[in-house]
């Protein structure tokens, strides 16, 4: 039951990895003023900095996510 659960929040940090790299991807775009015109964000090179962040962070979650050891049963 364990290894299904841990399959599972694998699964969820990978998602929520890959948001966050899709959102700081729209947020450098707007940032810069390259697509999605309509907002507050738009035309504010801070955002595009605020987005690089944010897919830096979403690719780590990734990488951590499908990296770290694996759950053991002698724990």
């Amino acid at each position: 039951m364990s290894e299904i659960f841990n399959g599972i929040m694998r699964a969820i940090s990978s998602l929520l990895g890959l948001a966050m790299v899709f959102m700081g991807g729209v947020w450098i775009l707007q940032g810069f003023d390259l697509a999605f015109r309509v907002g507050f964000m738009v035309g504010h090179k801070q955002w595009a900095l605020y987005g690089a962040i944010l897919a830096l962070v979403g690719a780590c979650q990734i990488v951590w996510s499908n990296t770290r050891q694996r759950y053991y049963k002698g724990r």
